[in-house]
């Protein structure tokens, strides 16, 4: 009965990363709830959810486009940073990255309300971006993938954030995108948390299998939805994350 509570929050958490972020939210405290220690908890959180970001990506698959290359790059250089991240969780108390991490969510919920005039403002048109400008956000996304590798709550709707930066696209094609480098950031911690042996495994494989449905799931439910709308959702989304990580983590 606990397993079947951890996949039922694994999939709605699979289901929420899949559209916006911060699906880390529901699927952590539940295995916390059930008795896992806070560090084993986010382990085995981040080996549960990987399989689900890459079942988003699979579901977004068509909105890449000639993004592709970019995606996969970005997801290599966001790898380094989730590597760090994941060494840092097993030495370091819990307060470290944390104090920051409500206003990294808070930037990136505003980048993407007021998109259009951020764009502008960087420069950001539709044309494919150059050298530099996908130098400077790959190296924003690596020092994100820190806290990715680390804990992970909001990283999805922190790399929206950056990808905006990016290039003019709609919100499903920067889904497609963020769904690949989150699934790629939580990959490559969750290898390092199998190889160290830290994960809760039977926990993992069955909210695997949860996020695996809920990241697929919610990828083709939000296709079926205007960009404009699910805009909107991933901002109110992003707001209630960061009012809750800052409860979290400020009070």
């Amino acid at each position: 009965m606990d397993l079947a509570w951890l996949g039922a929050a694994a999939l709605a958490a699979g289901a929420i990363n899949a559209v916006a972020g911060g699906g880390s939210l529901l699927s952590f405290p539940a295995l916390l709830a059930f008795g896992v220690p806070p560090v084993v908890a986010s382990a085995t959180n981040s080996v549960a959810m990987a399989p689900g970001s890459l079942a988003a990506a699979y579901g977004y698959r068509r909105q890449l486009g000639d993004n592709a290359r970019s995606a996969v790059w970005l997801s290599g250089v966001s790898a380094l940073g989730s590597v760090a991240g994941a060494a840092l969780l097993l030495v370091t108390s819990e307060r470290v990255f944390t104090w920051l991490v409500p206003l990294m969510v808070l930037l990136a919920t505003t980048t993407l309300l007021f998109q259009g005039h951020v764009q502008r403002w960087a420069g950001a048109g539709d044309a494919r971006p150059s050298r530099p400008r996908t130098l400077a956000v790959a190296g924003l996304l690596a020092f994100a993938a820190v806290y990715g590798g680390y804990f992970g709550a909001g990283i999805g709707i922190v790399t929206l954030g950056l990808l905006g930066l990016l290039r003019s696209m709609t919100i499903h094609r920067m889904n497609a995108i963020k769904s690949l480098v989150v699934g790629c950031i939580n990959g490559v911690a969750a290898g390092y948390f199998l190889i160290r042996g830290v994960a809760e495994l039977p926990a993992a494989g069955v909210m695997a299998a949860g996020a695996i449905l809920g990241g697929y799931g919610g990828a083709r439910l939000a296709q079926r939805v205007s960009p404009d709308r699910v805009r909107i959702v991933v901002v109110l989304i992003g707001a209630g994350l960061t009012l809750a990580l800052a409860a979290r983590y400020w009070l």
